[in-house]
């Protein structure tokens, strides 16, 4: 077992107040930790923006432990360590053959962090990253070893985005598909008339379409083009036109570190994710924010935002507009719904960012927004509630499997359980 000394999350604007940040070599040890804990947490690779993976007690990072990757051809699943980064994950099954069906912009994430916290890629067909998930294996409160599985597990959909409160996940069974190609076409200066005239047909042009915006002004900055079928090259999209050289989501930053584009085909795992794996993310320069909003709602609660313009824009990198398929899964944040993700990537002045959120929350309290766990928000427990129909079925699930509470936080406390 290592003791792990960085205390700071990966934007530095939280410091985590366990005793102990340890990082165990062998699933033995996380036991022999975790039955030793009063209270304890997985940390993750530290990209949440808030205080949900931090606790009194230990901190537990499996960043250490082997990710003994497994395919069962036959079941077209794939096993995997928890710590293990998506972006290696990916990697290796592409040159296995095989693909997952999605990934979130930034393949530096761990498996079960991001599944944890219901974090999503895009495409109107696409569920997040989470809606993979055939089973996990974790370690529960007194240091048993339990495994549950979609198949067999009553309650299994309450169980996967479980915000790391009913135990640490130490590996995770995900389906997987035929390894695929995918083009990515970048356009510039879309005009929101044209844009939110047909916002269907916007996102529906292609695997996963994202578009960037700084909501201000009438034109959306850039869109990018997610594709797995072949098209004709396009002169203009929606009124954009084709980008002639790789692009960042910023303005006025190299696009090299962004996965291939101007509509070179190839593999998935370099074209699915906006960046690639082996870019430095730039730490301490952003924080984080999103909310997801049904899909009926999508065009007004856009048209909210830019009416927000003179207050987001200052304190504002970008945004990233994009779809996410509905799923089944208890605290998932498109649970019964098709839904459309607004992110926003802050300058790291979160004074200022938090008087700014207080005003999206109320913006799109109309349109039942819920935010994304692991960013920043000012939603508590009371407002949540109403928000996820089988919130009360999952503090029940919590009690039943955590019942000395070894896992809670106050972030759990303050946003699903009630102070």
């Amino acid at each position: 077992m290592r003791i792990v000394t960085t205390d700071l999350n990966w934007a530095g604007n939280y410091r985590y107040e366990a005793e102990r940040i340890v990082s165990p070599a062998s699933v033995g040890e996380l036991q022999e930790i975790v039955a030793g804990a009063e209270r304890v947490r997985a940390l993750g690779s530290r990209h949440s923006f808030n205080d949900s993976a931090d606790t009194l007690g230990t901190l537990v990072s499996l960043g250490a432990m082997a990710s003994d990757l497994v395919i069962d051809e036959v079941a077209s699943t794939v096993t995997v360590g928890g710590g293990t980064k998506y972006g290696i994950l990916a990697e290796e099954l592409s040159l296995r053959g095989y693909a997952l069906h999605n990934l979130a912009s930034l393949p530096h994430i761990s498996v079960a962090g991001a599944i944890a916290t219901g974090t999503h890629g895009s495409g109107d067909r696409n569920g997040n990253l989470a809606t993979a998930v055939r089973a996990v294996e974790f370690v529960t409160g007194s240091g048993e070893l339990e495994t549950v599985s979609r198949e067999l597990t009553p309650d299994f959909a309450g169980m996967v985005v479980g915000l790391g409160s009913l135990g640490i996940v130490t590996r995770v069974t995900l389906d997987v598909q035929p390894t695929f190609d995918v083009r990515q076409d970048v356009f510039e200066h879309l005009p929101w008339s044209a844009v939110l005239a047909d916002l269907d047909a916007v996102t529906s042009a292609a695997y996963s379409v994202s578009l960037f915006t700084n909501w201000s002004g009438d034109t959306v900055q850039q869109a990018w083009l997610k594709s797995r079928e072949p098209f004709a090259p396009r002169a203009a999209f929606f009124g954009g036109s084709p980008a002639t050289e790789p692009r960042h989501p910023l303005p006025d930053i190299s696009g090299l570190d962004c996965t291939e584009q101007l509509g070179v085909w190839g593999p998935w795992h370099d074209r699915l994710a906006h960046f690639r794996l082996a870019f430095t993310p730039s730490n301490g320069a952003e924080l984080q924010s999103e909310y997801l909003v049904p899909r009926e709602h999508a065009v007004a609660a856009i048209e909210a935002m830019r009416g927000l313009s003179s207050r987001i824009t200052p304190v504002l990198l970008v945004s990233e507009v994009r779809t996410i398929a509905a799923d089944d899964l208890w605290l998932s944040a498109n649970y019964g719904r098709d839904g459309i993700g607004l992110h926003f990537t802050w300058k790291p002045e979160q004074e200022a960012v938090e008087k700014v959120l207080v005003l999206i929350e109320s913006a799109l309290a109309p349109f039942l927004a819920r935010p994304h766990w692991g960013k920043l928000f000012e939603l508590g427990a009371d407002c949540l509630a109403p928000l996820y129909p089988r919130m009360a079925d999952f503090r029940a699930l919590a009690e039943r499997m955590d019942p000395e509470h070894t896992f809670r936080n106050a972030f759990l406390e303050r946003t699903v359980f009630g102070d």
